[in-house]
């Protein structure tokens, strides 16, 4: 199944929340539905769009409009781009929010929330005690800014729910904006909403027949 209209669904939150894990597991979930997807993850779009920057706020902030145009690209072509990026500034994200939603894409942002002490418990990375013992300069939420979303789309707590009700959270969102198919769950099979309904409606010109 083809998108109806192209979105962009944009991850923010510090490092080890969980960005990255959310983002693989939707973009499963979408492409089980027939929706095209993109995923932009932070540290592989540093690897190969942005090497050589490095984390002043001019180089986070051409590193992020950088995924920002990809997304804006995607979205505008039917694409589901999902962006899994620490991306701490909040007036780049509004800029590239009213970028895409300008080519007439919807930009949904989704703060994944977790306290920078559960982090720091965390440490998937082994980044943050290297940060807090000043081995890591520029560290976003040690040394350098976060800037929380004022009025985010979604709010998934990964300290406190499963990664499942973290998804399910941001699914809805999407179905409720018409921007994905809604499923039915019957005898262990995913059906899209759509051809449930076509099942359960009686065929006038057959019955006639």
């Amino acid at each position: 199944m083809a998108n109806k209209k192209g979105f962009t669904l944009w991850l923010t939150g510090l490092s080890g929340a969980g960005k990255t894990t959310l983002a693989r597991i939707l973009a499963s979930e979408l492409n089980g539905r027939g929706v095209s997807v993109e995923v932009l993850d932070g540290d592989e779009v540093r690897t190969n769009l942005s090497r050589g920057l490095g984390f002043s706020k001019e180089d986070r902030d051409i590193n992020i409009r950088r995924i920002g145009f990809v997304c804006r690209l995607l979205s505008r072509n039917g694409v589901g781009a999902v962006s899994a990026a620490i991306s701490p500034y909040r007036a780049v994200r509004d800029e590239i929010r009213h970028a895409i939603e300008q080519d007439g894409a919807e930009f949904i942002e989704v703060f994944v929330k977790c306290p920078i002490e559960v982090l720091v418990a965390r440490d998937v990375k082994g980044l943050y005690k290297l940060a807090l013992a000043g081995e890591i300069s520029e560290f976003t939420g040690v040394s350098d800014p976060y800037e929380e979303p004022l009025t985010p789309a979604v709010v998934v707590e990964t300290d406190r729910e499963p990664v499942e009700s973290s998804v399910g959270k941001i699914i809805h969102v999407l179905e409720q904006r018409g921007l994905i198919p809604e499923v039915v769950i019957t005898n262990r099979q995913v059906i899209p909403l759509s051809v449930f309904e076509d099942l359960r409606t009686p065929n006038v010109e057959f019955a006639r027949r």
